[in-house]
């Protein structure tokens, strides 16, 4: 078993409503008794994790869905069926992710109380008009009222969830989100582009949707990286970027390949060698009231991951990040020389400026991050 602190993800799927763009498995206005019994559910598995010698446990993320839809007692079950569970570091990042109209100042100080040190809201945009095309339920005074609470409840260190390449979307509106955010002092922003991705409402709209062209998209990209930039975050992921300090050390976790655990309908694991996922569908209840009551095999895979797999794997995550791929640390793990076999492509990426490599190192470089998926491809 690992001694290594890792990290533990918790699955809240609830929402009041789906977003137009969401593809996460998540049910929207669940009954009260339903999502009641759900929290007991998710308390049983984390239950069974735990060992004589517990599990140490150094970053925590409630994830959704929308977490923030739990009430306060809700969210105290599961945190107190984690610690009995694992061993939760005193130094660790507990974060959750809110919708800026769920949640209120009194819940704030209940998730101080109880340990949260981090706080995810999802902004998206300022526009009234964008926000209402992406199906959310905010508005650009409900989340600056979340912003003043979080900050009132004595949380310090926030993230901002903002998109670009949204419908009805410009680069002005766009950096008008983008300054208006940075104007806060947010710690951490995470900046990603819209993704149509099939079964959601979106994908069967798509020859409606005014979405901003390619170019347009590219230029938000850029512009986000200079703006950012400029106000002294570093873009140390590819869709995120951080003040000195304060990258969140959970997703450094998936992307630095190491071991976590995830709980809750659909969630996934990485530990111990392998890598499973519970089951869930993303649109039916049925699988919300299985889980519930353990009617079925929790896993819907299991399988251990190659030595082949594994390289693969992190590769691909590596790439995501600004430090990239460090020669010494890939040759320790794998036993090999990751330039060998590599020299051609490593060579054209480099003369293209889409990447950067020196003796120790080989990185994407602001260009070779927008087309990442076909460089990890590439290499892989």
């Amino acid at each position: 078993m690992t001694t290594k602190p890792i990290g533990l993800y918790l699955h809240i799927p609830f929402c009041k409503s789906k977003c137009s763009y969401c593809d996460f498995c998540s049910y929207a206005g669940v009954k009260d008794e339903l999502a009641d019994r759900y929290v007991d559910a998710v308390g049983r598995e984390l239950l069974s994790y735990k060992r004589s010698e517990k599990i140490k446990i150094d970053t925590v993320f409630f994830g959704g869905g929308t977490p923030s839809l739990l009430s306060s007692e809700q969210l105290e079950r599961l945190v107190g069926k984690a610690h009995d569970a694992f061993s939760i570091c005193e130094n660790s990042e507990i974060t959750i992710e809110v919708n800026p109209a769920t949640v209120t100042a009194e819940k704030l100080l209940a998730y101080k109380s109880l340990g949260i040190n981090r706080i995810s809201i999802g902004m998206q945009s300022i526009f009234q008009n964008e926000l209402k095309k992406l199906g959310r339920i905010h508005t650009k005074e409900d989340f600056l009222n979340c912003y003043n609470n979080v900050r009132r409840a004595g949380i310090d260190n926030v993230s901002f969830d903002i998109m670009y390449g949204i419908p009805e979307q410009t680069r002005e509106s766009f950096f008008k989100t983008l300054k208006y955010a940075v104007g806060l002092s947010p710690e951490h922003l995470s900046v990603y582009s819209l993704i149509v991705e099939p079964g959601t409402p979106f994908f069967d709209m798509q020859g409606s949707l005014l979405i901003p062209d390619e170019d347009t998209v590219c230029d938000m990209y850029c512009s986000a990286t200079e703006i950012l930039g400029s106000a002294g975050y570093s873009h140390y992921e590819i869709s995120n970027y951080a003040l000195p300090g304060f990258e969140c050390r959970h997703n450094l976790k998936y992307w630095g390949g190491e071991e976590y655990i995830g709980v809750g309908i659909s969630a996934y694991s990485y530990f111990n060698g392998r890598r499973y996922g519970n089951f869930g569908d993303k649109s039916t209840e049925s699988d919300l009231s299985d889980y519930n009551i353990g009617e079925r095999e929790r896993f819907a895979y299991d399988e251990y991951i190659t030595d082949d797999e594994k390289i693969k794997e992190y590769i691909m995550l590596r790439l995501r990040l600004r430090a990239g791929i460090v020669f010494e640390d890939y040759r320790a793990l794998f036993l090999q020389d990751f330039r060998v076999g590599r020299e051609r492509a490593i060579r054209g990426l480099t003369e293209a400026g889409l990447a950067v490599s020196d003796e120790e190192h080989f990185a994407l470089t602001e260009k070779g991050f927008f087309v990442s998926n076909s460089i990890i491809s590439e290499l892989i």
